[in-house]
């Protein structure tokens, strides 16, 4: 499928958001860094607002494909499978923001993989550094039965209005934005620095909009900004924040340059007045339009028959096992399929056109191989209308399959290594990258991920009653995993005992959202890592004992008793020289025992307010 620019079709067309030119500048600057004639920090800032991170290796480079709204088309991954495959791991990485990421790409190759992409209409331009982030969305978006409307077509308005916007990418942070439509907050708005939620009153479309949410070391609930907002003018409204927080956000102490932090400096009331301020301004200079009538968008309607030919079920299975991926780290690794009626329990959801069904691809830690990117792309194109989208529990999701061909599809995933069932259960454990590549982590959260979810996996009995409950682990206090608004979150810490180091865990419970935004998780207890499943086992029994007649994990815990936990955590957060076993100082996932040199773990050791240094506790 080719992409075109037209910013006034939205929706399934597959549109560029690509700008060739600036990979060749990537490459020129590029060059000048290698020649001497830039510094290293005028790199390090034009590399971050092209998608680029230094890894924890310096040789290496992270590339964050930016996938706005969680769209692509069949092409567009495919062209993800290219890069994965070419020039990365042979698999890719889904973040909680709906982006893809790569890791262990030699800086040399970052133009190529940039050039491949840009081919199928995809950018990583402002994907990372002091910019307006991927503008994510709910995967529901146009389908879910209980949307107020479809959501889709104002994100992307949005994504194109501030993509590449003059200020975008000269921010004093980060700046996130998320669209929801659904009752449910699957986007996740509570948490980002712009949230719109849609609303319909009197008739006219129009968004709940909130400001100032954000996780990390001072988790912030957004507020309400507008209690509705005509849907003409979210432009207007985003505009008049951007300007606000790129004249006013401080620029020196990186650790409160979040919008939220602003907020707290100026007052609720006095940062509103700014952004009324700012709003009169940006309306007296014309305003920005969307490219289409916002009471009569783009509907997504039932797809033409693509006349696509589904591979068999031996294809399928050969297809998934001719993936070629390498080191270092951990590796995807084939996987098994669930029945049929399990998977239809937990992976498959009527859409609101009736006939349809959303079918959820479980990706067990996000990951996913070239091989079968290629094979779900030529999925989405058998028995969906050719796109896949991203969600913020790192899945995929493909839309509009007939009822009638969610078991042939279920048995070709299935056969592919892609037919886990528990998409949005407690086995379906959402993890950053962690301390494998990012250089300010400090453990190896992927590792955790893969020993929780194949220990829930064997011993379903251990989270029976509990299977709404989520589960997310980060290896440091950033949040990318999204620890904080986890009803179970573990947060990567280090302590040190007998003088070595030793990878731990903040345990923490009762995070989550409901109708008043977010809520986040308390600390209960430090656990070191490898003994994380039997406290998670310890913490599920409380529930299942003390539980209210109908009352689910994620209620339980909103209330539980903090300091019961702590007690019957206790001995398992206790490490002394002496209880302590060879397996406590290597992380999970790694051969070696963690070293205090490490540029994440010796500031980790030296921040008392976070880590437990004492080797008795």
């Amino acid at each position: 499928m080719s992409t075109v620019v037209d910013t006034s079709t939205l929706g399934r067309t597959s549109l560029s958001f690509a700008d060739t030119n600036e990979v060749e500048v990537f490459a020129q600057t590029l060059a000048k860094f290698e020649a001497g004639e830039i510094t290293s920090e005028q790199w390090r800032l034009f590399r971050l607002v092209h998608g680029t991170y230094n890894q924890k290796q310096p040789e290496v480079q992270m590339l964050r494909a930016k996938i706005p709204q969680g769209v692509l088309s069949a092409a567009q991954l495919h062209a993800l499978a290219d890069v994965a495959e070419r020039y990365s791991r042979g698999f890719g990485h889904i973040t909680t923001r709906q982006n893809i990421q790569f890791h262990f790409i030699p800086p040399e190759q970052v133009p190529l993989a940039m050039t491949r992409l840009a081919e199928d209409g995809l950018t990583t331009r402002e994907a990372c550094g002091n910019a307006v982030r991927n503008v994510t969305a709910c995967p529901y978006a146009g389908v879910a039965q209980d949307e107020a409307f479809d959501v889709t077509p104002y994100a992307e308005a949005l994504t194109r209005a501030f993509l590449r916007h003059p200020l975008s990418s000269t921010l004093p942070r980060k700046f996130k934005i998320a669209f929801e439509g659904c009752r449910t907050d699957h986007a996740l708005t509570a948490i980002n620095d712009l949230g719109f939620r849609a609303r319909v009153e009197d008739g006219v479309r129009g968004f709940r909009v909130t400001a100032g949410g954000g996780t990390a070391t001072v988790p912030t609930n957004a507020r309400v900004l507008f209690e509705f907002l005509p849907a003409s003018d979210i432009l207007d409204v985003a505009e008049a924040l951007l300007r606000v927080f790129h004249a006013l956000g401080d620029r020196v102490n990186r650790n409160q340059n979040r919008m939220k932090f602003l907020i707290r400096e100026m007052g609720w009331d006095g940062f509103r007045a700014e952004v009324d301020a700012a709003l009169a301004r940006v309306r007296a200079e014309g305003g920005v339009s969307l490219s289409f009538d916002p009471e009569r968008p783009p509907v997504e309607s039932a797809p033409e028959p693509h006349g696509h030919l589904a591979p068999t079920i031996p294809e399928s299975a050969r297809r998934a096992a001719s993936a070629v991926v390498r080191g270092p780290g951990l590796l995807p690794s084939f996987r098994a399929g669930d029945g049929l009626l399990r998977f239809l329990a937990t992976n498959v959801t009527p859409q609101k056109q009736e006939g349809f069904r959303i079918v959820t691809v479980t990706l067990v830690l996000g990951d996913l191989t070239a091989a079968q990117m290629r094979f779900v792309a030529d999925l989405a194109l058998s028995y969906g209308d050719g796109t896949i989208r991203t969600s913020p529990t790192q899945n995929l999701l493909l839309r509009w399959v007939r009822a009638e061909d969610v078991p042939l599809l279920h048995a070709r995933l299935a056969a592919a290594g892609l037919g886990l069932a528990g998409a949005g259960t407690i086995a379906d454990i959402t993890s950053c990258p962690g301390a494998e590549s990012c250089r300010v982590a400090v453990t190896q959260s992927r590792g955790l991920g893969r020993l929780i979810g194949e220990h829930l996996r064997a011993h379903p009995e251990s989270a029976a009653g509990a299977e709404e409950l989520n589960i997310k682990i980060s290896g440091c206090p950033n949040g990318c995993g999204q620890h904080h608004i986890a009803g179970i979150g573990f947060q990567g810490s280090v302590r040190k005992v007998a003088g070595r180091v030793v990878p731990q865990y903040f345990l923490m419970t009762g995070g989550g959202l409901d109708e008043n935004g977010a809520r986040f998780a308390k600390t209960a207890a430090r656990i070191p890592a490898r003994r994380i499943p039997e406290a998670l086992d310890r913490v599920l029994a409380i529930y299942r004992a003390g539980r209210k007649e109908g009352e689910t994990a994620t209620e339980f815990f909103r209330r539980a008793d903090l300091d019961e936990l702590k007690e019957v955590l206790k001995d398992l957060e206790s490490l002394t020289p002496e209880t302590a076993v060879p397996e406590d100082f290597i992380d999970l996932g790694e051969e070696e025992s963690l070293s205090e040199s490490d540029e994440a773990i010796e500031p980790a050791l030296r921040s008392g307010a976070r880590i437990a240094v004492s080797a008795t506790r």
